[in-house]
């Protein structure tokens, strides 16, 4: 439509998500549905076009899909607390799915994308197959703590563990002018999936991390609730490890 093709800018869309807020996302490649959900602080041009992972899945035959999460990127990041619900991020994805009309798709998300992407598997998204990257178990059943550390990194510049965490938190939200009141809701809006629902989620899944990512937990104890998944490390941790040894893992996992 030219509605669709007149918010098309420099090769990003966007789309008025369940309340209205407009998400950015892009496109890439063709062939079958690969939706790619990146990380808390940072976008899809960092986490997946910078790194070329995007280009990497586009080239091995998917149309790849890459939306800004809320308050990320080029997607809205505004700063009051209703427009953050719970499952927010979760449902701006539900609704890209229903506005792009996609039925049958593969699902990839980094860290707080991958978290999002468990939400959108406990809201009933039945994808073909998962990629949960840098995450454990307690990063999906038991968001509390990470939450608390991100926000002492953001209201005061300090992490109680690793100050230099703190300040490397708050340079990149200044290096990427991300607003901190939108990220602290984007905190917020996580929601816990237990035990009791990993184990009825029936969907293929790979989990990944770099060996000396422990930043959400463990990626066996993960994959251990989760009926059809299995556990995978790579070199680096929970930054370093976004490369090509993450790509070549989604694209053999996706393509086997």
């Amino acid at each position: 439509s030219s509605a669709c093709r007149a918010s098309k800018v420099a090769g990003v869309s966007q789309f008025a998500s369940f309340d209205g807020a407009r998400i950015a996302y892009r496109e890439m490649g063709s062939g079958r549905a690969l939706l790619l959900l990146h990380g808390f602080l940072s976008d899809t041009q960092q986490n997946w076009m910078d790194t070329g992972i995007a280009r990497t899945l586009a080239e091995a035959g998917f149309r790849v899909i890459a939306p800004d999460l809320r308050g990320h990127g080029q997607s809205a990041a505004p700063e009051d607390a209703a427009s953050y619900p719970p499952d927010a991020l979760a449902m701006d994805q539900l609704a890209l799915i229903r506005h792009l009309g996609l039925s049958d798709f593969d699902l990839v998300g980094y860290s707080l994308g991958a978290r999002t992407a468990m939400r959108m598997l406990a809201h009933g998204a039945r994808p073909r197959r998962v990629v949960l990257g840098g995450m454990g178990e307690s990063g999906i059943t038991a968001v509390a703590a990470r939450r608390e550390f991100f926000r002492n990194a953001i209201e005061k510049g300090e992490a109680a563990a690793n100050p230099l965490a703190g300040k490397f938190i708050r340079a990149r939200m200044a290096d990427r002018g991300l607003k901190a009141q939108a990220l602290l809701h984007v905190l917020d809006q996580q929601v816990d999936t237990p035990p009791a629902v990993l184990s009825t989620i029936r969907t293929p899944m790979l989990i990944v991390s770099g060996r000396d990512d422990a930043d959400n937990g463990s990626a066996e104890e993960l994959a251990v609730l989760l009926p059809l998944a299995k556990a995978q490390r790579i070199s680096g941790n929970h930054l370093s490890a976004v490369g090509p040894e993450l790509s070549a893992a989604i694209t053999a996992f996706l393509t086997a």
